[in-house]
């Protein structure tokens, strides 16, 4: 019961969105812009800010690094096997590996795990962003049925501002620089406001998902390795590191998120199967309402 009154409040939250959106229809993509570029950075500078760097950061991104990469090798593996074309192929990696850490898994691990594990979250949402928004961006980029400049890549990922929040907050945590005691609040308010805020617009952008037909083996072997595999190469992963079981735990629950709202975004920008790419963020999503209460449970 635990578990489940964990999960139930960021649950609600996505359902304000989702009612809302159907309800009212509002313009997504500027509020989504809006928590992307304005508000995402000022709570990855918090985190950075705030929080003494240590060993903790190396093992978080190694662990995302390490996931990252066996998760891509298992799905282009499987693409040669079943002769999947390149935009397929290209479809079920993004939609495979980059599992939602940041609008989904910062509530849960906040609610499950308190401050503490909300500030591992947010870094690892930090990381998560970066990988998707190189590695990520790469694998759209390369389905897409038009060639891309690779400098058109680059652009796109210098431009991530929540990359520059969470260097500046880093280096003036470095650096010894003390932030005014006004700006500090400026920044806690926005901070404070972007978890909801991103929250809403995930329910939202669920609302907006086509029912159209995918291939049912390409999206079970997605679903597959997003909700089942992702959490046990995870698990592992987690055996071979030295930190503690807290954050061995919150690794491998946000290692079980469903597929990150964003990909849907990139699929859509550069036409790689956004059908594929749209399903199977819709039906992880469904899943893990149960898959998130029954991960809590096993690890918590």
């Amino acid at each position: 019961m635990d578990v489940i009154l964990i999960v139930l409040p960021a649950l609600l939250v996505f359902l304000v969105g989702f009612i809302g959106q159907k309800m009212l229809g509002f313009e997504i993509n500027s509020i989504s812009k809006m928590a992307i570029y304005l508000m995402n950075p000022f709570l990855a500078f918090k985190t950075f800010y705030e929080n003494e760097l240590n060993m903790d950061y190396v093992y978080i991104f190694l662990f995302c690094i390490g996931l990252c990469v066996v998760l891509i090798l298992s799905i282009k593996i499987a693409a040669v096997t079943r002769k999947y074309p390149k935009s397929k192929a290209s479809a079920m990696i993004l939609s495979g590996v980059f599992m939602n850490s940041g609008n989904y898994g910062v509530p849960i691990i906040l609610f499950g795990f308190g401050e503490l594990g909300f500030r591992y979250a947010v870094i690892m949402m930090v990381i998560q962003s970066f990988l998707m928004n190189t590695i990520g961006l790469y694998y759209a980029v390369s389905g897409s049925d038009k060639a891309r400049d690779s400098k058109e890549i680059w652009m796109k990922i210098i431009k991530m501002p929540i990359l520059h929040g969470a260097i500046i907050g880093l280096a003036l945590q470095v650096l010894h620089i003390h932030v005014p005691l006004f700006l500090n609040q400026t920044i806690d308010l926005i901070a404070q406001a972007t978890i909801p805020t991103i929250m809403v617009v995930l329910g939202m952008q669920l609302a907006t998902l086509g029912g159209k037909k995918v291939e049912r083996s390409a999206l079970s072997f997605v679903v597959i390795m997003r909700m089942v595999a992702s959490p046990i190469i995870a698990w592992f992963i987690v055996s071979l590191m030295p930190i503690s079981p807290t954050l061995g735990s919150i690794l491998i629950i946000l290692a079980s998120m469903p597929t990150a709202a964003n990909t849907t975004m990139f699929s859509l920008q550069f036409n790689t199967e956004p059908d594929l790419v749209s399903a199977s963020t819709l039906v992880t999503t469904i899943l893990s309402i149960v898959t998130i209460p029954i991960m809590l449970a096993l690890v918590s």
